[in-house]
């Protein structure tokens, strides 16, 4: 598999003429003068480039049909950008940016407009960016995009706002100190190169951020800004339903305001690695039980070659997942779980080449023998990779990606423009992703001459680093060594021998016409075979030629006990091993599969484009009738979920306290301790019976949508049946239910080993109703926005304060979560019961116009556009799942929401916050530890009624 940078595109077979045609399109010259990009001719948007006169660029995009709006601006500015005495100060800016303007002086004012009509917003900081974005409903771009500019052309920088948030920052900091990812991230920083701004602190906390007489944060802050950010290093995006016309006016007369201070970008001209050190490898102690090995080699930047894409060239070979693969011998060697190839970072100076790889225990021992096998398939790429055929079922298949690309969700798109808008030509950046413009075998070769022994950083991730003398990382604490190596070694003959090169493609697609016909409005139950419920909906609004094939295998051995549901799992595993290298080019042919347990069973689901969807159907379907299971793979994937069930103790405590939540309540879920015990004794002998009976009493049910006929769709109900379901029992699976909380408050205590404090609150309705539903979804969208502002904002508890919908299968409830670094959980919750007694207030104050609008605001996202084949298909199967025949969910819902009373929500308010009626506090911190017990009484719980 190909990773982060994995080449984005797929490779499908176009008929000639077709094909000619999309290439044409992308390799036409644009003139200048049209300030047009090159679009897909799936895209029925308008777009327009742009240049304020204070040298911001502009790309607007118009989609008519759209009923939200987003934007997003990208500074050319990250913590590659930070002073060495004030690291964390772009991240902090970042924050501080949020917190007021000269035009809207209150700190929340701008998160309240954005939550109050139906949208969201937030921000990140990378090394050399900081992107700001929010989606809202249409009609509210204008005003939202008037806050939003004032955040970049007047921000306040409020003195006491300054030394508040930086306890916030300091929390967030605090909250991911036990998190594998920041502490392998503080390695990398470490063992980089120290003359490299990357080496540098990029979260920050209060040590960093100092707010001091003597040092004092505020004039930094202020000099930071006016001295890195400016108009002509950013670059905004603005998507909406209004005309392009429109839109240039409302961005002219708001961002123009933006001061240029003429700025450059900084630049980093250092290597990402010490060349001196090089080959060396760097090991890290990890807390959770997982093995990774990284092999990263220092290459040129690739940005110019974003025509040609070498690097990703190079990696689809490296990443490739098919039979012979580096990484199909090593899994069935059994020494690794996974394996992807891509670009790492690149500074536009310098960059990396990765191949990542997830190891076994037995794959740790053999390191050595891995990095030998990996230099021998390169060798191989190398010698007989180069070939004009390999780039034209690339380049095919991106060009087929690109023609039937659809669009993403507005805030999505908003926040990929604006970036790509940084990187590439105004002309270029909606195809800029899927451009390979020539056969490049001169770049191919400048990379793979770069893939050598020599110029080898190598990164290994276990937990108990045995060591002497380890290093341990400034902020994060993280145990490290470092040691120089010979990669040179010669592989294993019986592992090389068996490396292969892949072969074309036999998925790439050949009809890519569209059926015939109108779309559905929803799917119709069109036959029974044999007890397998078919649904079926031909739908081509999308103008794909794609479908999804959804099959339910729901029977009650899935969760009719702990081990059962262990059982399951490890079968799904031997499942998707015995398919991946086969099914592999399928993925890059554009089809996707997963096979993935749940409460009922187990689902097959398929996807892509749908003129060879039905072969990879039947191979699937094949497998599970009959799948193979080995000693190694067995042991491989027992070991795998025992340490995944382990891990769950070294979650953040919000994560195990809401977890908690789910697991005590949920009907079919079991506790870990239930789980680790039944994994630790089952045998290979006893998977093989299970996998033999699974199906021998199964509730089927199967829908077919998109581009499909219902002629089809009956063919592979029959393959369905005569494969799996044939002379097996029918039996009827119900859908699991929620436990009901127990009358009043009900307070469980975990042990979590984590200097922070989690906690949540769940508060649960009376019943599943409709109006029931409505009632919490509308109080969870009006407390949201306070309850942050109160709880981090102003008293500054915690990073990780949010008020959620904490709904679990149709049973509303509210969901109050808060982790600190700072408070227990008594201090938590006497601050959450005094903002409850100041809400009550502030809720008996909302007119009616006010309630209007935030229950628009909770329908306009519950009803909003679909916009993907993919979203339509889910949400079909949702429903097929609750058993709603009329596929009706969402407007009954948002029907209900329309008729909910001021008088309603405070009477849900009273019964749920302030009288906590059923209510579960979930807290981590305390001495007194009762989680096994409460969960004993809680499972003992009747469901929530109807």
């Amino acid at each position: 598999m190909t990773s982060i940078h994995r080449l984005p595109v797929r490779w499908d077979s176009l008929p000639l003429r077709t094909l000619f045609l999309v290439v044409s399109i992308l390799l036409a010259p644009v003139a200048a003068a049209t300030l047009s990009p090159t679009q897909s001719p799936n895209d029925p948007n308008q777009y327009r480039f742009l240049e304020l006169d204070n040298g911001l660029r502009v790309i607007l995009a118009s989609d008519p049909d759209a009923d939200k709006a987003a934007a997003s601006l990208n500074v050319a500015v990250g913590s590659g950008n930070d002073p060495k005495e004030r690291e964390g100060l772009a991240h902090f800016l970042e924050h501080m940016l949020f917190l007021g303007t000269e035009k809207y002086p209150e700190a929340g004012e701008y998160q309240q407009f954005i939550r109050s009509h139906g949208g969201s917003h937030n921000a990140f900081t990378a090394f050399e960016d900081t992107n700001y974005f929010f989606d809202v409903e249409a009609a509210f771009l204008e005003p939202a995009l008037d806050r939003f500019a004032q955040q970049f052309s007047h921000p306040l920088f409020t003195p006491e706002l300054v030394d508040r948030e930086r306890n916030a920052v300091h929390s967030e900091y605090s909250s991911k100190l036990k998190e594998d990812a920041r502490r392998l991230l503080s390695v990398r920083k470490a063992a980089g190169n120290p003359d490299h701004a990357f080496s540098q602190f990029a979260v920050g906390n209060l040590e960093t951020l100092e707010n001091t007489q003597d040092n004092p944060l505020r004039p930094d802050l202020i000099q930071f800004w006016q001295a890195n950010y400016s108009a002509n290093v950013m670059t905004l995006a603005v998507y909406g339903p209004q005309s392009l016309n429109d839109l240039e006016t409302m961005v002219t007369q708001r961002f123009s305001a933006i001061e240029n201070r003429d700025l450059e970008p900084k630049r980093h001209p250092y290597p990402l690695y010490d060349a001196s050190r090089l080959p060396e490898k760097v090991t890290a102690e990890t807390l959770k039980d997982h093995r990774s090995m990284t092999l990263s080699f220092p290459i040129p930047s690739q940005q110019p070659h974003y025509k040609t894409k070498p690097a990703a060239y190079v990696a689809n070979l490296l990443g490739h997942e098919g039979s012979g693969s580096l990484f199909d011998v090593l899994k069935r060697a059994g020494l690794v779980e996974s394996l992807s190839a891509g670009s790492g970072m690149d500074t536009g100076e310098h960059a990396t080449l990765d191949i990542s790889m997830s190891l076994t225990r037995e794959g740790l021992k053999r390191q050595d023998e891995i990095i030998a096998l990996a230099f021998e398939y390169i060798d191989q790429i190398r010698n007989e990779g180069i070939r004009e055929q390999r780039f034209n079922e690339m380049q095919q298949l991106a060009m087929m990606d690109f023609r039937f690309r659809e669009r993403g969700e507005p805030q999505s798109e908003a926040m990929r423009l604006s970036r790509l808008l940084k990187d590439y030509p105004a002309e270029d950046i909606l195809s800029a992703p899927w451009l390979m413009e020539r056969y490049a075998p001169e770049q191919y070769r400048a990379i793979l001459d770069r893939l050598t022994p020599n110029n080898l950083k190598v990164w290994v991730a276990a937990p108990s680093l045995e060591a002497e003398n380890a290093e341990h990382t400034q902020w994060y604490e993280t145990p490290w060594q470092r040691r120089a190596i010979n990669a040179e070694s010669v592989p294993s003959p019986e592992l090389s021998q068996q490396l292969a090169l892949p072969g074309p493609n036999p998925f790439v697609p050949e009809n890519l016409d569209l059926v015939p016909g109108n779309s559905m409005a929803h799917p119709e139950r069109i036959a029974n075979l044999d007890g397998l419920d078919i649904w079926y909906a031909r739908d081509t609004r999308f103008e794909t030629p794609k479908a999804n094939l959804f099959i339910s295998l729901r029977t009650p051995m899935a969760r009719d006990s702990a081990r059962h549901s262990v059982l399951t799992r490890l079968l799904v595993d031997a499942i998707n091993t015995n398919l991946n290298a086969w099914a592999y080019s399928a993925r890059l042919a554009g089809l996707d599969y997963s096979v993935y347990p749940h409460l009922r069973g187990v689902t097959l689901r398929v996807g892509g484009y749908s003129d060879k969807l039905h072969k990879l159907a039947n191979r699937i379907l094949m497998e599970f009738a009959a799948p193979t299971i080995t000693e190694q793979r067995f042991r491989i994937a027992r070991q795998n979920l025992i340490d995944a069930l382990e891990n769950q103790a070294k979650e953040r405590p919000v994560q195990q306290t809401s977890a908690f939540v789910q697991t005590a309540l949920l009907e079919g879920a079991f506790p870990v301790e239930d789980r680790l015990s039944s994994a630790r004794e089952i045998t290979l002998e006893e998977l093989q019976r299970f996998a033999r009976d699974f199906l021998s009493e199964t509730d089927p049910v199967m829908l077919a949508h998109g581009n499909l006929t219902e002629a089809s769709t009956l063919n592979m109900a029959r393959q369905v049946q005569a494969l799996v379901l044939n002379e097996r029992k029918r039996t009827q699976v119900n859908r699991a239910r929620i436990r009901q909380v127990p009358e009043n408050l009900t307070r469980v205590n975990l042990e979590v080993d984590h200097p922070d404090t989690g906690y949540t609150l769940y508060l649960q309705g009376k019943d599943t109703s409709y109006a029931e539903r409505a009632r919490y979804r509308l109080l969870a969208q009006i407390i949201s926005s306070p309850f942050y502002e109160e709880i981090r904002t102003t008293r500054q508890l915690g990073y990780i304060v949010y008020a959620t919908a904490f709904e679990i299968l149709e049973t509303p409830a509210l969901g109050l979560v808060v982790q600190s670094p700072s408070a227990d959980t008594a201090t938590i919750d006497a601050a959450v019961q005094e903002f409850t007694q100041a809400f009550k207030q502030r809720l008996a104050n909302l007119d009616e116009p006010q309630l209007n609008r935030e229950k628009q605001a909770v329908i306009s996202q519950l009803l909003e556009r679909d916009r993907q084949l993919g979203e339509v298909s889910s949400r079909y199967w949702r429903e097929i799942d609750r058993e709603n025949t009329a596929f009706n969910s969402r407007e009954t819902l948002a029907e209900a929401i329309r008729k909910v009373s001021l008088a309603d929500l405070q009477a849900t308010l009273r019964e749920s916050l302030i009288d906590r009626q059923q209510a579960l506090m979930v807290s981590t911190g305390s001495a007194d530890v009762n989680e096994d017990t409460m969960l004993q009484q809680l499972r003992k719980q009747p469901p929530v009624p109807h």
